[in-house]
């Protein structure tokens, strides 16, 4: 119950509020006294509740006797539990501080982001550094993504804002206005009979990527993206290359560790469309969203003699 000091003084502010309430300004002046009373109240309901039954403290105490107070270490373990991994808190700021969007449309990294989130954290290797790169960074937390980029300049660029970006120069010797001859190598074993990339590039195989970083042979990739290099102009490098060494490394992954997605992105195009067709293979096609492909490659060397398209 509440006391007589307490009854008092709410019929003060009972009295307050008649009077103020024929004044001038009688609305503001109404709100204030409002939020004065709500005040009290709480302060109010607060001292009440400070106040606990005899039964409520012996809980209390047999709560505190059960539940040792946390240590210092404690609190420093749960904070680096619960913090955020560094490549998300940047991409977070990068993508909440500008105006550049991502290439790919929202359907379209969905495919990518459903993969991801089955096998992240993993080996993600993508074909071209660019505005997006933060973001497949982050999505892939925990793991290793790494990018390969055929202009130095850009590259320097991109490091200069994010510098935890993994990414690698790689040159190209192919030109767009040769994807006609290099198409027909699909039927050359120098390219479709080899175990790996490196055996394909010791029989001349032209589109088998040579100079690529050593960090490309020593890993395992899980996930591979093709988004580059530029294959919009005549004279550009286009992604047969690109598409061709993405689907060997699949091919020549280690027996036991499962099935590797390739993804190529601008399948609109002539070049990435009948690339990706013959040297990632229709039968492995898994899914394609807008301009985006999804392909499920297996291990070649889980069993001899598999051929190179099913």
């Amino acid at each position: 119950m509440s006391s007589p000091m307490h009854v008092r003084k709410a019929l003060h502010f009972a009295s307050l509020r008649a009077k103020l309430a024929q004044g001038k300004g009688g609305l503001a002046l109404r709100l204030l006294l409002a939020a004065c009373l709500a005040a009290f109240l709480l302060v109010f309901a607060a001292r009440s509740l400070s106040s606990p039954s005899p039964s409520s403290s012996s809980v209390s105490s047999h709560q505190q006797q059960q539940s040792p107070i946390p240590t210092t270490s404690d609190c420093i373990e749960n904070n680096k539990q619960n913090k955020l991994p560094s490549a998300v808190m940047e991409a977070l700021v990068h993508y909440a501080t500008s105006n550049t969007t991502p290439q790919q449309t929202h359907a379209e990294i969905s495919v990518s982001l459903r993969v991801l989130q089955r096998r992240a954290p993993c080996n993600f290797l993508v074909f071209g550094l660019g505005h997006d790169s933060p973001m497949w960074a982050a999505l892939n937390a925990g793991g290793r993504t790494a990018f390969l980029e055929e202009d130095a300049t850009w590259i320097a660029s991109i490091k200069s804002k994010h510098p935890d970006l993994e990414s690698h120069h790689v040159a190209y010797d192919t030109v767009l206005t040769e994807a006609d001859a290099l198409l027909e190598l699909r039927t050359h074993p120098a390219c479709t009979a080899q175990p790996d990339l490196a055996a394909a590039a010791q029989a001349s195989c032209r589109l088998a990527l040579k100079g690529l970083p050593q960090e490309f042979y020593d890993v395992e990739w899980d996930l591979i993206m093709v988004d580059a290099p530029t294959g919009w102009t005549p004279q550009s490098p286009g992604r047969m290359s690109a598409i061709y060494t993405a689907g060997m490394a699949a091919r020549a992954r280690t027996p036991g560790t499962g099935p590797t997605d390739v993804f190529v992105h601008d399948v609109d195009r002539p070049v990435e469309d009948q690339f990706s067709k013959a040297f990632l293979c229709e039968g492995y096609l898994a899914e394609q969203v807008g301009r985006i492909r999804h392909f499920v490659i297996p291990s070649h060397r889980e069993k001899d003699g598999t051929p190179f398209c099913p």
